[in-house]
C-alpha cells in the first residue's frame, strides 16, 4: 500500500482541470477572505501577511516520488486549504515543478494580493491561473467574501487587470453566484464591467452544491446558471458540479474509504482528513456525494458536525 502524501492529493477528477494532481502549500483556512460560500468553513485567520509555510523541499519530493510512480495528470494544480498566494515561496516553488516534470502546472487563487508585484510575478510563472471574482462593488463584495480590511473589490480588479498585461498565459475566472446576493441584473452589468476590464480567457460559473460556511446560502439551479452564462458572454461557462459523480479510480477508492471509515464510527471533517490524508475540501465532495445518496447523515454536537454512515 502505498503511504499517504502529506502535501499532495489526487489526481482528482476536476470539472475545471481534468485530472487533477493538487499541492496544499498554506496551512488549513489562512486566507486574504472569509467567504460566505466557503465548503470550509470560517476562515480560522484572515491574513495578508505572506510566509515560508511549508518545507517546499519536502513538497518537491513528495512530488518527485508520484512521478516516479507514472504519474498521469492533466495538472499539477496548487490549491489546496487556504490561499495559496500567501506562501513567499510560490513562484521558486513553480520553478522547481518545471524542472522535474512538463505537466502544465495551475494556481488557484482568489485574486486578492494581485495588485502586489512578486505575488503577480509568481503567478505568472505557472501555465493557468484560475482566480476568482464575486461582486462588481464594493457593498456586494463585503457581503459574500469579508475581505481582509485592507482589501478592497478595486484593488482586486486592478490586480487582475494588471496581471492580464503581465502574463501570456491562461486566464479562468471563476465567478461564484449565491441567490440573492450577487445575481440581480445591476450585479451581473457590474460584474460583466468588471470582466471586460481584467479580459480572462474563461469565465466560469459556480454555486454551492456543498455545505458552506453560512448555513443559509441559496445555490442556484442549473437553469438559473445557464441564463446568466449567456448574459456575460461566449467565454462563460458552467462548472458547477450537481452530480457527485466518481468516475477516476482514485476518486472512487478514496470516497469507499470514507465510508468505511463512517461504518465504523462517526467523525467529523478532521477525523477524516487526518485519517486518509486528504484535504477538506476534496474530503467533502466524497461526504456530499454519499449525503445525495442517502447513505451519510450529519449530526452536531458541541459545535462540530460529525458524519455517520446509515
Amino acid at each position: 500500500m502505498q503511504k499517504k502524501k502529506k502535501y499532495l492529493y489526487g489526481p482528482v477528477p476536476s470539472r475545471r482541470l481534468g485530472r487533477s494532481l493538487g499541492v496544499d502549500i498554506v496551512p488549513f483556512k489562512l486566507c486574504t477572505l472569509d467567504c460566505v460560500y466557503c465548503q470550509l468553513g470560517r476562515t480560522t485567520e484572515i491574513t495578508i501577511e505572506r510566509g515560508d509555510f511549508v518545507p517546499i523541499e519536502a513538497v518537491l519530493a513528495e512530488l518527485r516520488e508520484k512521478l516516479s510512480e507514472g504519474l498521469e495528470a492533466d495538472y499539477i494544480t496548487v490549491s489546496g486549504s487556504g490561499e495559496p498566494t500567501l506562501n513567499s515561496r510560490l513562484g521558486e516553488f513553480v520553478e522547481s515543478i518545471k524542472k522535474i516534470t512538463t505537466i502544465p502546472v495551475a494556481i488557484l487563487t482568489n485574486g486578492t494580493l494581485m495588485y502586489r508585484e512578486d505575488v503577480r510575478a509568481a503567478c505568472a510563472k505557472a501555465d493557468v491561473v484560475l482566480p476568482s471574482l464575486d461582486a462588481g462593488d464594493e457593498r456586494t463584495f463585503q457581503r459574500i467574501n469579508r475581505p481582509h480590511k485592507d482589501i478592497s473589490i478595486e484593488k482586486l480588479i486592478d490586480g487582475l487587470s494588471e496581471f492580464r498585461k503581465e502574463f501570456a498565459g491562461q486566464i479562468w475566472l471563476e465567478v461564484f453566484l449565491v441567490g440573492d446576493m450577487n445575481t440581480d441584473i445591476e450585479q451581473i452589468d457590474k460584474i460583466k464591467d468588471a470582466i471586460e476590464r481584467i479580459r480572462p480567457d474563461k469565465i466560469q460559473l459556480n454555486t454551492a452544491v456543498r455545505p458552506t460556511a453560512d448555513a443559509d446560502i441559496r445555490r442556484l439551479d442549473a437553469e438559473k446558471l445557464k441564463t446568466i452564462a449567456t448574459q456575460l458572454g461566449p467565454k462563460c461557462e458552467v462548472v458547477a458540479d450537481f452530480s457527485y459523480h466518481f468516475t477516476d479510480k482514485y476518486a472512487e477508492n478514496m470516497a469507499e474509504d470514507v465510508l468505511s471509515m463512517l461504518k465504523r464510527r462517526p467523525c467529523s471533517l478532521n477525523d477524516i482528513c487526518s485519517a486518509l490524508g486528504i484535504p477538506h475540501n476534496e474530503t467533502l465532495k466524497y461526504i456530499s456525494h454519499f449525503q445525495s445518496q442517502g447513505r451519510i447523515e450529519s449530526e452536531r454536537r458541541d459545535g462540530t458536525t460529525y458524519f455517520k454512515a446509515n
